[in-house]
Formats: C-alpha cells, structure tokens, sequence
C-alpha cells in the first residue's frame, strides 16, 4: 500500500480526537484498560427533582454517545494494529485490498466496498 503513513496519521489524528470527546461526556475505567465509562453530575441537590431527572436524563445521553465513540475508537486502535502488523487495507471477508477512496472516506475500513 502506497499511502500507508498516510493513514496511520489520520488514524492517529482521529483517536486522539476521540479521547478527547471521549472526555466530555466519561473517564477511563481505571478497572479495565481501554474501557470508559460515562460520568454524572456531583454537584446536585437531591431534593430538587427537577435537577435529578436532568442528571438522570444527561448521564443517559452521555452513556449513548459514550457507547458509540467507544466503538469507534476501538475500531481506529484495530486498524492502527493492522499496520503494525501489516495487515492494513486488507478486505477482512476477501481477502483483497480495500480501495483507496474508501480507505480515503473510512481509513478504519474493515472491508472492500463489494463486501460493506
């Protein structure tokens, strides 16, 4: 593959940019390395209801954002251990090399366009 440095830094770009989201909205599981986990407010008065359904409403929020930035950045980390490994741009279900303008649009691609 010709552009592979190429890639690696927009993988390197995109996972930094992930954590940094990642940050927002949860904090790294300090129980399981490469797990986050969402956070709450702290500072909320029990006795407001209000206020409890807000936090109850935003932790739920966060988690889902959380869940899917999660998924991407795993996705990201994959595809940065398939050039180490040699193994990047490389179609999981055939075998063949992922185009690439796909590789271009989604360089966590795991497969060819025939097989998304």
């Amino acid at each position: 593959m010709k552009n592979l440095e190429h890639y690696k830094e927009m993988l390197e770009a995109e996972a930094k940019n992930l954590e940094k989201e990642l940050l927002t909205v949860g904090r790294k599981n300090p129980d399981a390395k490469g797990d986050w986990e969402a956070t709450e407010k702290m500072d909320i008065d029990p006795a407001d209801e209000d206020e409890v359904a807000d936090s109850i409403e935003e932790f739920e929020n966060n988690k889902g954002i959380l869940n899917q930035l999660e998924i991407r950045l795993k996705e990201v980390n994959e595809a940065l251990e398939k050039i180490k490994n040699g193994t990047y741009g490389v179609c999981e279900i055939s075998g063949e090399p992922i185009e690439e303008d796909r590789l271009e649009a989604n360089p966590a691609a795991k497969t060819c366009k025939l097989h998304m």
